[in-house]
This record gives structure tokens, C-alpha cells and sequence, in this order.
């Protein structure tokens, strides 16, 4: 063992971001009464949300409500549950402006749902929403059955490495995202302790165009290289985007071909104790993702059926968790990183309105002179729970820790151990730090530690011929954003990807953006293959889509 001093901790951390579980979704089951453990979960009491009288299949039992239930869809919800800022609003305080039921995306307006002055949190608005979200995604109200889903939770046995991992070492049963809203926003609260690229104020929505222009906030990365520390992106997936960079760009973008690199190499620098100080791991969150999020196939634009998720998006976000544990357990190097002095932090950006029964607070504005942000939000309070795991060999077995804490803590405790200067926002400044988890005197045995293996993961596969017939929807969405970034940035892209008469299959969507974003990240995308080898597939995808529909995929 090379270091048997707990101080040495968080010499290295190693963090990685799942997508849209609340805590109640996934470790909700965790323990319960006969545990003998202070946790808040959903065990022991009796939960439900009431479903709104408009809604037109109600509960066969008469009662009028969904309790929560064992979740037997791994996949659920699907369709996917509103995340934006208005849902998050209907969902912890049961409000729905009349004219936003069965509203989506831009068809919201204000004041986008959001409560009275001094409003209590409820929790009940979950069905209520995803009721209203379906039926503007589908086209019709669901089912009982449909509709029920939002209120699942999943057991131990259904999701056993972040179960497993959660009782073999501690969870933090009181973590809040930091904003009642979606990925941009609270991704950017973990890596720079606000989200403010609107020059305006925060920005509670994602519009792209906002962070790749606009977002100038110091990052933890910034801070971390003035002061001669070391860090590194690793992202898997062979879509080639990395959602950091994305967010950050303004301020790493001239890092993007040095910092930004795949998951395999995470695997490599853990073996050989190269890891840098400062590890973040990016799950595929696109086609084929293993990050937890819920099936998003129907949910890319209004009426869309696509076939991009894996049969099971929380299987296979629970087998990639199994790779990255087993890459830290696996790190015993004498020098550099090792297990002893590296902690691996298990978090998520928001809930994704799946349901919690654990209502969020208010919190400290980033920036107290900063005007009203977008939608009229003050960033005065927080969104609602997430999972969050600390895994360490210095944390004592089976712990929960009850203490509130939000995204900033992280950036709290590096700034409190790592001596990198002063806190980055009053969010982060309020936040209390996790440093107090190590309290062993002496480490857990690595090769002891007992952590179920994941359960097995279906093949995952896009249907492509079924996908081209919906293609026209999202290509008329996704592709002008994509050839603005290009042109933006001075990059080639065919020409033919800008004559909005011209047949986009989706295969040529897909692997047109991975030429994109190969530019961009040069070092990400499918491994084995060089810029002019994707070249070529998107050539020969040119020259497939000029072919009569009935002779293409022949």
C-alpha cells in the first residue's frame, strides 16, 4: 500500500456525470426501516402524486392517484420526462398555467409555470407534467399505464453496481442539483459554480448558441492550470462531442485537441498512475449513451419516434459505472495516482423529472448584483436530488451522509484542499465540502471490497430504414445548428447538407456531425478510424442519398 495517510485523499479526483436520475429513482430502495440507517429513501412511507382531473385515463382503482412502485421498464420513463426549467416547476410545486398544459419546448410561455413568492415545495406535480409533456411529444394523452411509469423506482437487485457501490462505501442522501432546470445549466454549477453566458444573467434554458459564444465563467479548469495543477476530459462514445467543451467553450476551447480525450485512455492513465489531478469522466450521452438518461428517441422534437437509445439506457449506464470502478479498483501504482490517493465521485446533473419526495431549498445567487436571469429566475433556489456516491478506501462502509450539499461542494473542498484560491461564486462559497468523509484511520482492502457486477446489457442498434422516415422532423432542427457551427468556425462540410430539399438520411446526419466534431475534437469519435476515413463514409452517405429511396440500404 503506498500511502497509508487519509490526509492524501483527494490528491486525485476523479468525477463523472450521469444524466436525469433523481435519487429517489435509483437508489430509492437502497435501505429501508429494518436497515437501521438514516436514510431517505422511499421504504417504509406512502408515497404518491395525484393525477389532475383533465387528464383523460384515469387510475383503474379509483383513487386518483399513482403511488410509487417498482419500476419494471428499464428504460422508463419513455417517452422521456421534461427536465426544462417550466416541467421542473410543475413537478416541485404542482403549478401548470392553463395555457402551458400539454405545451413543449418553445410553445411554453410565461410565466413558465413558476410559483407564487414564498411557495412551499409540494412534490405532487410529476404526473401532472409528464401527462402534459407526453401528449405535446405524442400527440395523445397516455394511458394509465403510460403515464404511471414517471412514479417508478428501481431496486437494488435492477441497478447493482451503483446500489452495490453506494453500500460499500457512502452516499450522500441530501445532494441537490444546483438549478431547477436541465444539463447546461447544472453541468456548468459543477465546473464553474454558475451558469451565466447571457450577458443578461443566467440562463435557465440550453439554446446552444448562448454557451458556445457567450459562456466566459472562470472554469475549475482555469483555475486548476494557473495553479500548476493537471487535468483531462474523458469522454466515451464515438459520436466525438464532448458536452464540457460544449458548455466551456469560449473558455477551453484552445485545449480541445490536448485536454479532451477518449474513455480508453482513462483506462490506460488509471493502470499506470498517470491519472491527472483532476479526472472527469463524460458517458456516450448520444446514440447508443450509457449515462442513465431516459429513452430520448421520441422526445428529440414534437411527434418523432426515433430509434437512438439502447434497449435499456439504466442497464447500460450501470455496466459503464462497472468499467470505471474497476479501472479505479485496478489502481495499486506505487507512484502517482492510486486508489489510496484518489477519490472517485459519483454525480449527476439533474433529475430529469423522474420522482423525488425530498423537496429542494433556497439557495445563494451565484452573484448577487447580477440582473433577473432568463424566464424571470433569481437562481435563488435550488433543483431537487440526485444520487451521489463517494467511493474511497478511507470512506467507512455503508455510510450516509445527511448533510445538505449541492454540485458546488465539489469545487468547495478543491478549493479548501488544493490551495487554488479564493471560491468562485457565492453558490460555491455557501457550499459545504465533502472532506469530512474520510474518517478511517486505516484504508479498506481493495481486493475485499464487494461490489455486485452489472446486470447484462441488449445489444444496442439503431434501425436505420425507420429512422430515415422521421428524419425530415429532426433534420430541419438539428442540421441548420450544425451547419451554422461549421460555418462559424471556418469548417468544411458538404455542401449538399445546406440545400434543405436534399434527402438527409439519417446515417449521413449522424456521421456528418461526427466529421464536425472531429474538427473540432481531433482526438475524440470512433477509435480506429482517421478524419479521412470518416471522409469517406460521409461521401459514400452523399452518394447513397442521391439514390432512388428504394435502392438505398441495398
Amino acid at each position: 500500500m503506498p500511502s497509508s495517510d487519509r490526509s492524501q485523499a483527494m490528491d486525485h479526483v476523479i468525477l463523472v456525470l450521469f444524466e436525469n436520475r433523481s435519487l429517489d429513482n435509483l437508489l430509492g430502495h437502497l435501505y429501508g426501516p429494518e436497515d437501521a440507517k438514516a436514510f431517505e429513501g422511499v421504504l417504509g412511507k406512502d408515497l404518491s402524486n395525484p393525477v389532475p382531473p383533465w387528464a383523460d385515463h384515469q387510475p383503474p382503482d379509483g383513487s386518483g392517484t399513482v403511488k410509487v412502485h417498482v419500476g419494471d421498464n428499464m428504460d422508463a420513463p419513455n417517452p422521456d420526462s421534461g427536465e426544462e426549467y417550466a416541467h421542473t416547476n410543475t413537478q416541485v410545486f404542482g403549478t401548470l398555467d392553463e395555457h402551458n398544459r400539454f405545451a413543449g419546448g418553445d410553445e411554453i410561455t410565461a410565466p413558465y409555470n413558476a410559483p407564487e413568492e414564498g411557495a412551499v415545495p409540494t412534490m405532487d406535480g410529476f404526473v401532472a407534467d409528464y401527462i402534459s409533456f407526453f401528449t405535446w411529444e405524442m400527440g395523445r394523452q397516455p394511458t394509465y399505464e403510460e403515464y404511471s411509469q414517471i412514479m417508478q423506482c428501481f431496486t437494488p437487485e435492477q441497478v447493482p453496481v451503483l446500489n452495490g457501490l453506494a453500500r460499500e462505501f457512502g452516499v450522500f442522501d441530501h445532494w441537490f442539483c444546483e438549478v431547477p432546470s436541465q444539463t447546461f445549466m447544472n453541468r456548468s454549477f459543477w465546473t464553474a459554480a454558475t451558469c451565466t453566458p447571457l450577458p443578461t444573467g443566467g440562463t435557465t434554458n440550453t439554446p446552444i448558441q448562448h454557451w458556445v459564444h457567450d459562456n466566459v465563467s472562470e472554469t475549475i479548469f482555469n483555475r486548476l492550470e494557473e495553479h500548476g495543477r493537471t487535468w483531462k476530459v474523458y469522454v466515451e462514445g464515438d459520436t466525438g462531442a464532448s458536452l464540457t467543451g460544449l458548455i466551456h467553450w469560449p473558455m477551453l476551447h484552445e485545449r480541445f485537441a490536448t485536454h479532451f480525450v477518449p474513455f480508453s485512455e482513462f483506462e490506460k492513465d488509471a493502470a499506470s498512475g498517470n491519472l491527472p489531478d483532476f479526472a472527469m469522466i463524460e458517458p456516450n450521452l448520444l446514440v447508443g449513451h450509457g449515462d442513465f438518461h431516459p429513452a430520448a428517441g421520441a422526445a428529440l422534437v414534437k411527434g418523432l419516434e426515433l430509434d437512438v437509445d439502447v434497449p435499456s439506457s439504466i442497464l447500460a449506464g450501470d455496466a459503464f459505472l462497472q468499467r470505471i470502478f474497476d479501472a479505479y479498483r485496478g489502481m495499486r501504482s506505487a507512484d502517482g495516482a492510486n486508489l489510496w490517493n484518489t477519490t472517485l465521485l459519483i454525480g449527476w446533473d439533474e433529475p430529469g423529472g423522474t420522482y423525488d419526495h425530498v423537496p429542494p431549498g433556497p439557495v445563494p445567487a451565484p452573484d448577487k448584483a447580477a440582473p433577473v436571469g432568463q424566464m424571470g429566475f433569481r437562481f435563488d433556489r435550488s433543483g431537487y436530488r440526485v444520487p451521489a456516491i463517494v467511493v474511497s478506501p478511507w470512506v467507512e462502509p455503508g455510510s450516509v451522509y445527511n448533510e445538505e450539499h449541492r454540485h458546488t461542494s465539489l469545487i468547495a473542498t478543491l478549493v479548501k484542499l488544493w490551495d487554488i484560491g479564493d471560491g468562485f461564486t457565492e453558490r460555491d462559497k455557501s457550499a459545504k465540502p465533502i472532506d469530512y468523509v474520510f474518517s478511517r484511520e486505516t484504508p479498506t482492502d481493495p481486493d475485499e471490497w464487494g461490489v455486485p457486477q452489472a446486470n447484462p446489457v441488449p445489444k444496442w442498434q439503431i434501425d436505420w430504414e425507420a429512422s430515415d422516415r422521421t428524419l425530415s422532423n429532426l433534420g430541419s432542427v438539428a442540421i441548420p445548428g450544425l451547419i451554422e457551427t461549421a460555418k462559424d468556425k471556418g469548417l468544411p462540410l458538404p455542401p449538399q447538407l445546406e440545400d434543405p430539399n436534399f434527402h438527409l438520411t439519417t446515417d449521413l446526419a449522424f456521421h456528418a456531425q461526427q466529421l464536425l466534431f472531429r474538427y473540432i475534437w481531433p482526438l475524440l469519435g470512433p477509435e480506429g478510424e482517421d478524419l479521412d476515413q470518416i471522409k469517406a463514409i460521409v461521401e459514400q452517405d452523399l452518394k447513397d442519398a442521391t439514390k432512388p429511396e428504394s435502392e438505398q440500404r441495398k
